[in-house]
């Protein structure tokens, strides 16, 4: 005989047919089913989402017992496991993965299942008990996952831009500012297309990418709008079946008082769960914020490299060896760190703009994979962008070298255009590239301009603000 112990399971059934499940699981048969359908990629759905969706049932729960259409003890009940999946706890129990039934049935199911369950056991019931609390009698009462997915990907991505983007964008912005007043008596060579240009302050550059940080924060308020309006109420497919009239507007006002945002029901269900244009949308801001950031992490690795073989013109922090080879090299890892997130999140733009054009008739049918995508994207650029103010901006040095190149520049010439023409100065920029003079050589030897007026016109500091002291021009 076989000494060979097998785990306790209990019977459930669904629509499909009976299931052995585990008897220590607060899920239930439709979760085991869609484990067994969908052993993908291993990942669940984002903690923050997950949170997000059991924030709702909790509302939702309130809200139905205030409408008289649910029992104060059952109603208690699932708010109490609600709160329980908000604090972090029961995580293995929420095992659906990511790309699973693309309207995310699975995944609110597996909420529904496992909050009735734990709810039931917080009455003095066991784990698997569908009585007194029903997973879609009570805890789904007046939803769908038609509506309540995206109304979770719409609230769970508008917090995580509220707590972790914003304040770490405005970290960014004021650690460009400072930088730009610590460098603003920087003098050093403008460039455009890789090549010399007029003058230009450091700190007008840092100026520059402080004014890209800040409108990415207007950006954000744009995609918080779309994100505020929500589907829910619309149940099945936007025509508000089983639906209190005034449940979703309560359950709104309720998430709106726990999470200090604006959340509003759609005046339009058939749109908000017909498509994902707001999550589009949003996706869209953060796309653009990580091509704003993108470019600043590029322009700090270029004026930091070398040290003697490049630009040079900034010092970067020092936060690891560079090289296993090569001794005393020290690389632009933050930045490196930055650019790589800023890739992903183009990357997840992309994904989410496909599965937001997946739509038929009257639902999107890749909503799990959108809201994955979104809050990834919210996270990285939320982590990434302070962890580069802290460990790259905030330490950036001036160096000599920016400075030093401004007298040898060739196109300080464009300040003499206005006084000896633009051919000339172009002739005199041609002449001096070819002999190694500067061009306040070959001024003072090809025009009649004296030393003082070279002086006036070539003083790179005049050069980096506007002015009104030009000369007429000459011949």
């Amino acid at each position: 005989m076989s000494n060979t112990t097998h785990p306790a399971v209990r019977i459930e059934k669904d629509s499909i047919g009976p299931l052995e499940v585990p008897m220590d699981a607060y899920y239930g048969v439709q979760t085991l089913r869609a484990m067994r359908n969908f052993p993908v990629s291993g990942q669940p759905m984002p903690p923050a989402f997950l949170k997000s969706h059991a924030r709702l049932k909790k509302a939702a729960a309130m809200v139905n017992h205030e409408l008289g259409l649910l029992d104060a003890t059952r109603a208690t009940a699932i708010a109490q496991a609600a709160d329980e999946i908000i604090a972090g706890k029961l995580a293995d129990q929420l095992p659906v993965d990511i790309y699973q039934t693309g309207s995310g049935t699975s995944t609110n199911m597996n909420l529904n299942e496992v909050l009735a369950s734990r709810a039931n056991e917080l009455l003095g019931g066991k784990r698997g008990d569908k009585s007194p609390v029903h997973p879609n009698d009570h805890v789904n009462m007046g939803q769908s996952s038609n509506d309540t997915i995206p109304t979770s990907l719409h609230v769970a991505a508008l917090e995580e831009i509220t707590r972790q983007l914003r304040p770490a964008l405005t970290k960014l912005e004021m650690s460009l500012r400072e930088k730009s007043r610590e460098t603003w008596n920087v003098i050093k060579t403008g460039r455009t297309h890789l090549q010399d240009a007029t003058p230009i302050r450091l700190g007008q550059e840092f100026l520059g990418y402080a004014g890209q940080v800040q409108r990415s924060g207007r950006r954000l308020d744009a995609a918080e709008k779309e994100l505020a309006e929500v589907a829910l109420g619309g149940t099945a497919v936007g025509t508000g079946i089983n639906a209190h009239p005034k449940f979703s507007p309560r359950v709104c006002q309720l998430l709106s008082q726990w999470l200090e945002v604006q959340i509003v029901e759609s005046d339009n269900h058939f749109q908000a769960q017909a498509t994902l244009d707001g999550a589009c949308f949003a996706s869209g801001v953060l796309k653009t914020i990580a091509v704003s950031l993108t470019k600043i992490a590029n322009d700090v690795r270029w004026m930091a490299c070398g040290p003697r073989a490049g630009f040079a013109e900034i010092e970067i922090p020092a936060v690891q060896p560079g090289s296993s080879i090569m001794p005393g090299k020290v690389n632009p890892v933050i930045a490196e760190s930055l650019l790589m997130v800023c890739q992903r999140v183009i990357g997840n733009d992309a994904t989410v703009t496909a599965a937001a054009s997946s739509g038929n008739f009257e639902l999107i049918v890749a909503m799990p994979v959108v809201a994955a995508a979104l809050l990834e994207s919210i996270t990285l650029l939320a982590r990434a962008s302070e962890n580069f103010a802290l460990q790259c901006v905030d330490g950036i040095v001036a160096t000599t070298r920016g400075p030093a190149l401004v007298e040898s520049g060739l196109m300080l010439a464009t300040a003499l255009a206005p006084v000896v023409g633009y051919e000339k100065a172009a002739a005199l920029a041609k002449e001096a590239a070819k002999t190694g003079k500067t061009i306040r050589e070959m001024a003072a030897a090809t025009t009649n301009l004296s030393p003082q007026q070279l002086d006036e016109l070539l003083n790179p500091a005049a050069m980096v603000e506007p002015s009104d002291k030009i000369l007429p021009t000459s011949g």
